[in-house]
């Protein structure tokens, strides 16, 4: 099983966010934001910072695609869309790197898990690609060591109370901004 996630929710039917919570919990998950429509699921996520969000894609106002790609814009989130249809457009429409899992509903909690973990994964070897990235930058620009510059991301993350590969994303963003 993976470690607990954060994990915000969304969908048009109550039933269905209830069902979320329920699952989520059982699997040893955190459910920190949960909302109706894609708005709401946007606000709630820029407050609740999940590691994942699992969205409905037909909904009111801004639809699940659309919102995933909002939320990805401002910060990166793996998503896991959900559909009550198996409809090919949408499924182009969510081609999209942010984007890990579809699945159909009805949705069983056998099939949560394995989206979940995969998820969870993938997400993990992107970290993990940033984190190398912001290695390199620092490696170059304060002639640090491989083990040095990984010791200075992981102190400033410790010092600031910010994940490793939030610190190595403000490193990589300073070095664009300074870069000729």
């Amino acid at each position: 099983m993976t470690h607990s996630l954060r994990i915000a929710v969304a969908d048009d039917e109550p039933d269905m966010r209830d069902y979320f919570q329920k699952s989520l919990t059982r699997l040893g998950h955190q459910v920190v934001a949960v909302a109706a429509d894609g708005r709401e699921l946007v606000e709630k996520c820029r407050a609740a910072a999940p590691d994942l969000v699992i969205t409905d894609i037909k909904m009111p106002d801004l639809d699940g695609i659309d919102a995933a790609a909002q939320l990805y814009r401002e910060r990166p989130v793996p998503v896991i869309l959900v559909s009550a249809y198996h409809d090919p457009s949408l499924i182009e429409r969510a081609e999209v790197d942010h984007i890990l899992a579809y699945l159909v509903k009805p949705i069983k909690q056998a099939d949560l898990a394995p989206a979940i973990e995969a998820a969870d994964l993938r997400q993990a070897l992107e970290d993990r690609k940033v984190i190398e990235r912001a290695k390199g930058v620092l490696m170059k620009r304060a002639n640090l060591d491989e083990q040095d510059a990984f010791r200075r991301l992981q102190k400033l993350a410790s010092e600031k109370s910010r994940k490793l590969v939030d610190i190595a994303q403000m490193v990589l963003v300073a070095e664009e901004a300074i870069r000729p």
